[in-house]
This record gives structure tokens, sequence and C-alpha cells, in this order.
């Protein structure tokens, strides 16, 4: 649950590693080029199996920041065009505040593009196994996606869904199509969550963690609005059900005002 730092190289994320067959789908990339090479040496401890598809499920750095590595060792990238255009948008300040934060870390890390785009669904086939790739929605960025490995009963969500650690509602989210994005990840009824921040999980839990909080939020954040209550009242709502979430403190006030900007524009 760390923050961003030299030490992680950007890897402050959960990722997903399939292995089939005929090669290995990682799901996210890793937050810069040494970052990617951290994963890669993990990997090997696996399999021998090449990395054949990166997917990357968003706008975050650590979403695709990786992604000149993987595509420098042949691997083809995958990315929803929403996901794409937010790390045009937003690549250069991430680079600069990674400058700061990783420093001689960061050496080698350029912006790379997926090679291979879609618009909401994409599937690929690869060792006897379909992953689904969907985009239904903003949710934590704006190009969010997320992969349902059926065989397995697994989804991979990378940011829609958060466990043990508060989320983040910031200028490149929405609350509300968030929830209805994971409403979607949620009729799938999987057995196993892999989320973007958190140990692997299960449904229950990245409903109480995730979707209940954003629930939380939006409800109170209404309640305030029809009060008359400004956004210097937000940090005040009551958000105490979900103080044993990690790093509450430093995020749950700002989430409110965030959320409190989106609702007056509702």
């Amino acid at each position: 649950m760390e923050q961003r730092s030299a030490e992680n190289l950007a890897n402050n994320a959960t990722f997903g590693v399939v292995v089939t067959d005929e090669g290995v789908v990682l799901v996210d990339p890793g937050g810069s080029w040494k970052g990617a090479e951290a994963i890669h040496a993990r990997i090997r401890d696996i399999t021998d199996q090449p990395v054949k598809f990166v997917i990357d499920t968003g706008g975050q750095d650590h979403r695709w920041l990786g992604n000149s590595y993987w595509l420098a060792q042949g691997a083809t990238v995958i990315a929803s065009q929403d996901a794409v255009q937010d790390q045009k948008v937003r690549g250069s300040p991430q680079l600069s505040a990674l400058t700061q934060l990783l420093g001689e870390q960061l050496s080698g890390t350029e912006p790379a593009y997926a090679n291979v785009t879609f618009a909401n669904n994409y599937t690929l086939e690869l060792g006897g196994l379909t992953f689904e790739i969907m985009h239904v929605g903003q949710a934590h960025t704006p190009g969010d996606s997320f992969v349902w490995l059926s065989a397995k009963d697994t989804v991979f969500t990378g940011d829609i869904v958060y466990v043990d650690r508060i989320l983040g509602n910031g200028a490149q989210s929405n609350a509300k199509s968030w929830i209805a994005v994971f409403e979607a990840v949620a009729a799938l009824d999987p057995a196993h969550v892999v989320p973007g921040h958190g140990h692997a999980t299960t449904l229950q839990k990245a409903t109480a963690d995730t979707y209940d909080y954003l629930i939380n939020l939006r409800t109170r954040i209404g309640t305030l609005i029809d009060d008359g209550g400004d956004i210097m009242d937000a940090p005040k709502i009551d958000q105490s059900a979900f103080s044993y979430l990690e790093q509450f403190d430093s995020l749950a006030g700002r989430n409110a005002q965030t959320t409190y900007e989106q609702m007056e524009w509702e």
C-alpha cells in the first residue's frame, strides 16, 4: 500500500500474470522501464515462457509507463482508446512527478503506447484461454478496463477495485460512472478478484472496500448539496465506516471535495 518511490520503481500497484502454453499475458506493465524489468524478473521465477501480451488497464502511470520495456521485448500491448488518450494527456505531468520521486531510477522510461487499441471490448485468445477485455466507462481514470478470464472464474480489475486501501477519486475520475463500472464487474459474479491495489480477494471484499465506499460518498455528498452545504463542508461528511482503510486520513477529505465538484455539474 506504499506510495511511489525509488525503491518500488513506481510499481505501487497490483499486477496480473497468466501463464499459458503459448506464452504469458501480463495485466499492466509497471510504472517505469526498471519497474517493468523487475516484473519480468519475477515472471522468470515462475516460467520460461515469453511475455506475449501486455494489457494496460488504464491511464495511471503504473498502468502504462512500463510499455516501452515490453515493446522492446517484442510483446504486443493492448489498451482502450480512452486509456491511450488519457495517457497522452497526463503523461507529461506523470513523468515530471516521477522524476522527483524516482530520480535516476526513472532512467530509460519513455512514453510508449499500445499497438492494439479498442473502443469498448477486445477478445484475446492465447494458449487455449480467452481474455475478455472490457471498457464500459470511466472509473478511477477515463479509460479503465477490466479483464475477464472466465475459464479461471477470475477478473483483473485494474484501478476499478481497491481493497484494504481507500480509493482515490481525483480530477481524472468519475464516482458516478465508477459505480456503474463496478456493477458491470460484479455482474460477472467472479470467484476471484485481482484488484488494482491490494491482494487478490473476493467479490464481497471488493464490494465492501470500493463499491460501498463510493455509494456512501455520493449519498452523503448528495445530502450535503440538498441541504445547502458548500465544498468546505464536504470533508466533514461521515466516512467513519471506512476508516479501517489504509490512507484514509490523507484521502477521505479530498475524495469528498472532488465528489462535491463532480455532483455540482450533474
